[in-house]
């Protein structure tokens, strides 16, 4: 009995060998298994070159992922923390001709999804802008947009004047969500015929012009025409809407700027934005959008282009997360190889293709 077992054990070791050779056989037949061949396919969308390329009208950009006005200072604040050359540009906070002190503290208040501010458009003003911070900016390789405010129509255009001719600036943001003081302290983003003035004034600055928008109107596609029809290139969509916070103990406001309240920010706004954008690609399918209003991942910033945006910013993001801007650039990246999209600008619009296509 002792010889017996070594020769049953070699038996079912000779059984299980070629149980799992003909196993093997079988496998080679039938080719790769389901859950194989998905891992392949996935490994080669994740290597996949992507074309994150994009253009907002005639300016070209790497990408569309830029920062948004007032959330990343005048110059290389987040230089620190982004490599400002990897993103398609960084816009800097809104200057008007001369320097400006903004409004008194408190200037930010936190809200359930955003925040409140009323920083009241505090800036040094376009020359000195341009002898420190726009340095700084092209020291570290950003492509630039510049923003101009204004009080009064022909502060527009000194604004304008001033930045012509600035060395990297591929276009200026005009920030028409200001109080016009010619006519009631009304928005200039709140008149078509405002909107127009302030924007033909801002060709002085030589360069293309993107006209932001305020939210906070009946049809944001009668700004949006007044806006191309004065010169504007492109349209950025939105600014922030108009709010208020009041302490319920003292009864007093929460922001320093007292009943002119403040603007909303962040995710809470994103679902406005997006229908923004939406309704001006409709309306104007040639011209240059750029979404904005609450983007704080790559989900968010494919909602916005697929709606119509050639290119999106993200602002409060920031304020939470130095880093925002490059997460979000970096997550595009990765969601574009995961949906095997090879060239990011194939999407844009893509829902008005989708809904043509229903029945």
């Amino acid at each position: 009995m002792s010889e017996a077992l070594p020769r049953t054990r070699t038996r079912g070791a000779t059984r299980a060998s070629q149980k799992a050779a003909a196993h093997a056989r079988a496998r080679a037949e039938r080719g790769a298994s389901p859950a194989r061949g998905r891992g392949i396919a996935l490994s080669r969308r994740l290597f996949a070159p992507v074309d994150l390329g994009t253009s907002v009208a005639s300016v070209e950009l790497r990408n569309p992922v830029m920062t948004a006005s007032g959330t990343a200072g005048h110059g290389a604040e987040l230089a620190g923390y982004v490599d400002l050359a990897a993103l398609g540009a960084v816009v800097v906070k809104s200057l008007a001709a001369e320097p400006w002190p903004g409004n008194p503290a408190p200037r930010l208040r936190p809200t359930p999804a955003g925040m409140l501010n009323s920083v009241g458009l505090q800036g040094e003003g376009v020359e000195r802008w341009r002898e420190r911070e726009l340095v700084d900016l092209l020291d570290r390789g950003a492509v630039v947009v510049a923003s101009i405010w204004g009080r009064r129509v022909e502060d527009y255009e000194r604004a304008a004047r001033l930045l012509e001719g600035s060395p990297g600036v591929v276009a200026v943001e005009v920030n028409v969500s200001c109080p016009n003081v010619e006519d009631r302290s009304r928005m200039f983003a709140h008149s078509a015929s405002a909107t127009r003035d302030a924007v033909a004034a801002s060709t002085a600055a030589g360069v293309p012009l993107w006209a932001k928008l305020s939210p906070n109107v009946p049809d944001i596609t009668e700004i949006a025409g007044a806006a191309l029809d004065a010169g504007a290139e492109a349209l950025v969509l939105v600014n922030t809407l108009l709010g208020m916070a009041i302490d319920p103990v003292s009864g007093t406001y929460r922001l320093g700027s007292g009943p002119a309240g403040g603007g909303l920010s962040g995710p809470a706004i994103r679902p406005v934005a997006v229908r923004a954008v939406h309704d001006c690609r409709v309306a104007f399918p040639a011209a240059g959008i750029v979404g904005v209003g609450g983007v704080t991942c790559a989900r968010d910033a494919v909602e916005m282009m697929r709606a119509g945006a050639d290119a999106i910013e993200v602002g409060t993001a920031s304020f939470a997360d130095p880093r925002a801007s490059a997460k979000v650039l970096y997550g595009l990246n990765r969601w574009c190889r995961l949906n095997g999209v090879e060239r990011l600008r194939d999407i844009v619009g893509s829902v008005h293709q989708a809904g043509e296509d229903r029945p």
